[in-house]
């Protein structure tokens, strides 16, 4: 039997190399860059596999390998930034000022459109709903609970023209916006609320029939997504990622700004998101 002495000397070693092993494992797990996107368009592996050639480009210039990752949902999304497994994070403007409010994660660039973004409200062609008010009694969908262009600013507007979605409407969640998209087209529902970029997106990737759908409102503009930084990850490595995306150019990153369903970025700032703070505020959805 050891003495106590060399008990505790034995002990004390073996605490060593437990903690030890856990920072090596912590290490090996920076090794590669977790990068998460809201499933806007959608979350599939299929998903994932599309947006390769973003993975790549994001590895080259971050001279680091990156894994890309899609939550199931967009709260999903913001938790992960939360419990350190994403480094980086595509977020919707409403899903921005909760993961900022809870576990202050860095703004860091968005779309030079984000800056002045829109949702539409949608109807199958052949519909006799012209406008908001026409929506009342009717079967709605909006996209996720905490999507600002699927929910949170259509909601805003469905308010100010006088229709309470809670009583005045048959509304659901379908989860992202090609969902809703496809519900409409299909006759699931008589209207609802999508992204203005996914619905062009849609419509020029044959993935939605145009002869199908139509707009029949457009919300004023406001701010919505935009790339954020947990707040642990250093100067350096934001600034390494902001690079990335402010130099993408039409014609010479094409596949890539056509994967973000964006055209240039610009850097991106807290301040920017007050009003829709205010917005989220008032609705009781923040």
């Amino acid at each position: 039997m050891l003495p106590p002495r060399k008990k505790l000397r034995m002990v004390a070693f073996i605490v060593l190399l437990l903690a030890t092993a856990v920072l090596s494992r912590g290490a090996a797990a920076r090794d590669v860059i977790r990068i998460g996107m809201i499933p806007d368009a959608g979350s599939t592996q299929v998903s994932v596999e599309q947006k390769t050639p973003l993975r790549v480009y994001l590895a080259k210039a971050m001279g680091e390998p990156v894994e890309l990752v899609i939550p199931t949902n967009y709260n999903a999304t913001v938790e992960a930034l939360g419990n350190d497994s994403l480094d980086f994070a595509y977020l919707g403007g409403l899903t921005y000022i909760k993961a900022h409010a809870r576990y202050g994660v860095v703004p860091i660039v968005q779309r030079e459109a984000d800056r002045q973004f829109h949702a539409l409200f949608i109807t199958h062609a052949g519909s006799h709903i012209e406008t908001l008010k026409d929506l009342k009694g009717r079967s709605f969908a909006f996209g996720d609970i905490n999507s600002t262009s699927g929910h949170l600013m259509p909601f805003e507007a469905l308010q100010r023209a006088g229709i309470n979605p809670d009583t005045d409407l048959q509304f659901r969640y379908t989860g992202s916006h090609p969902a809703t998209a496809k519900a409409v087209e299909a006759g699931a529902v008589d209207a609802g609320a999508v992204d203005e970029s996914v619905y062009q997106a849609m419509l020029q990737d044959g993935q939605l029939d145009k002869a199908k759908v139509h707009v029949f409102f457009t919300t004023p503009p406001f701010v919505d997504y935009v790339w954020v930084a947990r707040k642990q990850v250093d100067a350096a490595s934001r600034e390494k990622f902001a690079a990335a995306f402010l130099s993408l150019k039409p014609q010479r990153n094409d596949q890539i700004l056509a994967i973000l369903r964006g055209k240039d970025f610009v850097k991106a700032d807290d301040a920017e998101y007050d009003t829709l703070r205010s917005v989220a505020t008032a609705l009781k959805l923040f």
